[in-house]
């Protein structure tokens, strides 16, 4: 199948089924590893030398010179005790460890994980279950067989008291430490500086020379700022390679302000943010059921009400599909871009799954065009703050 995305034409692929018959885990791997075959519960079948072709949804992402699966997990709500989650408790991070395990369990060596020194709080709390779950998934494995350890991008705060580039390699330091371990494999500024972008900029330059991370990536950045940030860090010998903007089937203006086409002129591989727009592309919300907390003032009745023909259109494609779920289909929506990346969030193991079910197969081109054009009558919601900067 050709699949068009904007100028671009893809036609690569792959096959994969677990052992319980979730269309999920890894097709990007061309093979199965010793360890995995010896896992009962998630044995990942090989694509390779099935003579299917390679579908662009289950193809691996770079992030600079590291290869990762197209799905990521996005830790911002681990930890989180006001706006995802009302208190965090020792049972959330529970569920969280088995969506953690889950998640490796699929994707293995290819699995990377998205946090922040914000996330969880300014304390750097999600970091710090990162940690955590690292730590003890050494040792303490499913059948006690230690799990892959998942490569982990996080990012520096850009806050008005930090001034010198030497604050970006400090603050990467106190990140690898909440995250017990000694470099990261993606170092991201969180969002632009209202000063010293320059200086945050030559930060990012240090830590890859100080061996703390492998490759380093911007968020929240516009077209200008995009462009600025790939030029001075071109000076500086370190290429750019990410940004993480906010992107989903209901957040599309990456699509029209250039952010889209100005990553791919340079090359910077985009990581979706939100590609499930908090929840609600999952069709587990309704004009009767909203989401709780703040997202019911961004998410209304009213909002939801004319979200309603997307949300529809989605459950049907996914039954088309031999039953895929509205956040397979949303997710796999973004994914028939090459240049692109996801990390929606998960707080349990079923969410991980109903996630990674999302590759495998393919949209065609003609529900990728009906899914944008339908969403187009939904109105736009107000982005993160940081991309007007």
């Amino acid at each position: 199948m050709d699949v068009v995305v904007g100028e671009k034409m893809a036609t690569r692929g792959g096959a994969l089924r677990t052992a319980g018959g979730i269309n999920a885990a890894a097709p990007w791997r061309k093979t199965t590893s010793t360890r995995n075959r010896a896992r009962a519960r998630t044995r990942i079948a090989s694509s390779a030398g099935t003579g299917t072709e390679e579908l662009v949804t289950s193809s691996s992402r770079d992030l600079g010179p590291t290869k990762v699966a197209p799905i990521g997990i996005g830790a911002w709500s681990w930890g989180d005790a006001l706006y995802w989650n009302d208190g965090w408790s020792a049972e959330k991070e529970g569920l969280a460890r088995g969506a953690y395990d889950a998640y490796l369990e699929l994707a293995e060596e290819d699995a990377w994980i998205d946090t922040a020194e914000v996330y969880g709080g300014i304390g750097g709390e999600s970091e710090r279950i990162l940690g955590r779950f690292i730590r003890d998934s050494m040792t303490t494995g499913e059948a006690g067989i230690p799990l892959a350890r998942p490569k982990i991008a996080t990012k520096f705060a850009a806050l008005p008291w930090r001034f010198s580039k030497g604050a970006v390699p400090d603050a990467l330091r106190a990140s690898l430490s909440r995250c017990k371990t000694e470099s990261c494999d993606l170092y991201q500024l969180h969002w632009p500086g209202l000063w010293f972008n320059d200086e945050y900029l030559e930060g990012l330059e240090e830590c890859v020379k100080q061996g703390l991370t492998k490759s380093v990536g911007v968020s929240n950045y516009s077209d200008k700022r995009l462009a600025e940030a790939h030029k001075r860090l071109k000076e500086l010998g370190v290429p750019l390679a990410s940004n993480q903007i906010h992107y989903n089937l209901l957040y599309r203006l990456p699509e029209t302000n250039g952010v889209l086409e100005k990553c791919r002129e340079l090359g910077v591989t985009v990581i979706a943010y939100s590609p499930l727009a908090q929840g609600i592309l999952t069709s587990k919300y309704d004009e009767d059921n909203l989401p709780s907390g703040a997202r019911s003032r961004i998410y209304n009745q009213e909002f939801m009400r004319k979200a309603k023909p997307l949300l529809e259109l989605m459950k049907e494609i996914g039954e088309n599909h031999g039953g895929k779920s509205s956040t397979q289909v949303a997710l796999n929506w973004l994914l028939c871009n090459p240049d692109v990346t996801v990390i929606p969030g998960a707080k349990n193991r079923e969410q991980v799954e109903d996630i990674m079910g999302a590759v495998g197969w393919q949209l065609d081109e003609g529900e990728v065009l009906e899914l944008r054009k339908t969403a187009l009558a939904v109105p736009p919601v107000r982005g993160f703050p940081a991309e007007d900067l």
